[in-house]
């Protein structure tokens, strides 16, 4: 068995957006919501969408049912404006170490791509990184009836490229995005604490300790494992 294709997670994995992320979110809640936003407390929102972000928020802040959707709606919107307007000058200077070499890589090899972000502004980041030749294939999370960790997004996004998910390899740093990918059947790449991302099936400290060669051994001795006969227990 051989690998398909590989799903990529956005932030974290290929570009550093969680920073803007907490930055916009912290400077919103205080402002909207007057809830202080920890980086402890946005350890937990990696990897959610903007409105179980802002969920996530409301619940820590012990603020339940104080708000309309309406009002809901209109921070999720200043929080999106906010990031916005701090990615807008992002540029491939902003691609992670490693990252782009490992894309073109795989590229060069055959192997189809996919992003499963959770942003909606995948697309805008990936042209201001200038991997919209490499990265086409990004999945509208709009799209898919359950975020992370369900695995709906990485589903689609092999489908998107047309790779069964049992030899699709999946890219994470977020312990939930881990989960989804497990729970597609994928092959899971964790980016960051081996303790958080245990679940894995490899963990890589940063992004540029990824190796293609680690990767494609520990997949075909996993596969081997899941096709080994069972021996009948008497």
């Amino acid at each position: 068995m051989r690998i398909t294709g590989f799903v990529f997670d956005l932030d974290g994995v290929i570009t550093d957006t969680a920073k803007y992320h907490y930055q916009a979110w912290k400077e919103t809640a205080k402002a909207k919501l007057n809830i202080e936003i920890s980086p402890a407390v946005n350890e937990l929102l990696k990897g959610q969408s903007r409105q179980d972000s802002l969920a996530a928020i409301v619940r820590f802040g012990h603020q339940e049912g104080r708000r309309s959707a309406a009002e809901l709606a209109a921070i999720a919107t200043a929080k999106n404006q906010r990031y916005q307007a701090l990615i807008a000058h992002m540029t491939q200077a902003d691609i992670l170490p490693g990252m782009a070499g490992l894309l073109n890589d795989l590229a060069n090899k055959g192997y189809p791509l996919a992003v499963a972000s959770a942003s909606y502004n995948a697309p805008v980041i990936i042209a201001r990184l200038g991997l919209s030749n490499l990265l086409a294939n990004v999945v509208d999370p709009g799209a898919v009836a359950r975020g992370k960790p369900a695995p709906d997004i990485f589903e689609a996004a092999a489908a998107m490229i047309k790779s069964p998910c049992a030899t699709t390899v999946g890219f994470e740093d977020a312990a939930a995005g881990i989960a989804g990918i497990n729970a597609a059947g994928m092959f899971s790449v964790g980016i960051g604490s081996a303790v958080t991302l245990h679940e894995a099936d490899v963990v890589f400290p940063a992004t540029g300790d990824a190796d293609l060669a680690t990767i494609e051994r520990l997949f075909v001795a996993k596969a081997a494992r899941r096709s080994a006969p069972q021996q009948a227990i008497d």
